[in-house]
């Protein structure tokens, strides 16, 4: 009986942190944070606090005069990378403000996961921005590093959906005592 009570403890606190798991866009966002036009730009998300394994990536503006709809850049992008540099050939869009980076269902683009902050996208030759997200952050803070990061290591720590199948074992009580 204690087992079982343990056991359905464990497996709401497990789906509690589950349900709170969120997916947030870092970078870009904001008005500390931007791209630059005809140049490598560096996307990067939570990807330690994400329930997705995957999405789309999508560029979006709500100035039908610049894009008239969200434009996928990346058609597959795994969270475990939790950054990705954008080459000037995904992101081929003219200098302008009002931009956001959605992350949405593979198979479905107007399921979005997650967006950034509008940002802007400067002409060519303007300078990156002095400062990232922090690295722990889910609220896209900035700290005072450079700009240009070199990427993260991919590890993801806690993944999310084997810990739900887990918690959902156990709340059905398939859990060997």
């Amino acid at each position: 009986m204690l087992f079982t009570r343990l056991a359905l403890a464990s497996a709401a606190t497990a789906l509690f942190g589950v349900a709170s798991a969120q997916l947030s866009v870092t970078n870009p966002g904001g008005s500390n944070l931007w791209w630059v036009a005809q140049s490598s730009n560096t996307l990067e998300w939570t990807c330690s606090t994400s329930p997705y394994t995957n999405f789309t990536v999508l560029l979006a503006n709500p100035d039908k005069s610049i894009l008239e709809a969200p434009l996928a850049i990346l058609a597959i992008e795994y969270n475990y990378d939790c950054s990705k540099t954008i080459t000037q050939q995904q992101s081929a869009q003219p200098a302008g403000t009002g931009y956001t980076v959605q992350l949405a269902n593979p198979f479905n683009s107007t399921d979005v996961y997650a967006e950034s902050q509008p940002f802007e996208i400067k002409a060519l030759g303007s300078t990156y921005p002095t400062s990232t997200p922090a690295a722990a952050s889910s609220t896209g803070s900035s700290t005072g590093s450079t700009a240009q990061t070199t990427g993260k290591s991919g590890a993801m720590g806690m993944y999310a959906p084997v810990g739900m199948s887990v918690a959902a074992a156990m709340a059905l009580g398939f859990w060997a005592a």
